[in-house]
């Protein structure tokens, strides 16, 4: 049975560093992690711009700040652009299967190069194996490790949960030797040929600030939508 969205109680996380700016602090806003965060409760939770990390349902809930912003791709809508074509065409010779939500030594070792890689500045570093699991694993939730292999060289895997609204991108990480493949973008557009496969409106894709450079590359995905004022509008560059 889903949970009564009114009857979730709801915390805020003392001030704390923010991750993404630095000369700001960030307050959190969690759902109560005691409340079973079944499918369709995850869903509704983010059309009002929560997401997951672990087996916690979180949002951005900062009394001076709101730069964090919930973005989501209505996959009908959605078109490839040149680049992302050229993107699709060079990674053909991929092959991509889905398996179910466990650890995996062969996956945390990819993550573990790309966090050292990419990361190294950030407060996910340096990479444990207790920080992977607690981040991308859940014990409620309907999850898919995406695995993007080369022969039989795993180069990229894209983490993303099932909801009754459509898919959350809840991470992709990748072999940074491969870097020139631009398998974040593969992996977003890979994922939006599946939302439309299984008949669901749309791909969340977390979090846009508009002063991180890291996160630019989701304003490359036209249209965007972005959840502001408690609803939902489209991106307007």
């Amino acid at each position: 049975m889903t949970a009564d969205l009114a009857t979730i109680k709801f915390f805020v996380t003392p001030s704390h560093k923010c991750s993404y700016l630095p000369r700001e602090d960030a307050t959190t806003l969690f759902a109560d992690p005691k409340v079973v965060a079944q499918r369709d409760t995850y869903s509704e939770l983010s059309e009002l711009g929560f997401r997951r990390s672990g087996n916690y349902l979180y949002r951005p809930h900062c009394k001076r700040c709101d730069a964090c912003i919930a973005v989501r791709i209505p996959v009908d809508q959605f078109s490839q652009s040149k680049r992302h074509r050229r993107i699709w065409r060079k990674n053909e010779d991929l092959t991509v299967t889905q398996v179910a939500s466990q650890y995996s030594k062969e996956h945390y070792e990819v993550y573990a190069r790309y966090i050292s890689n990419k990361h190294s500045d950030g407060d996910m570093f340096p990479p444990s194996v207790n920080q992977y699991q607690s981040f991308l694993l859940s014990d409620w939730g309907t999850t898919n490790f995406i695995e993007f292999r080369l022969q039989d060289q795993l180069i990229a895997v894209a983490v993303a949960d099932v909801m009754t609204s459509g898919l959350s991108a809840v991470y992709t990480f990748y072999e940074p030797d491969f870097q020139q493949r631009s398998l974040g973008v593969m992996a977003v557009l890979w994922q939006i040929e599946e939302v439309k496969r299984l008949g669901l409106p749309a791909l969340y894709l977390g979090y846009w600030i508009k002063e991180c450079p890291k996160m630019r590359y989701k304003e490359e995905f036209s249209p965007l939508e972005m959840f502001i004022n408690n609803r939902w509008e489209p991106y307007r560059g």
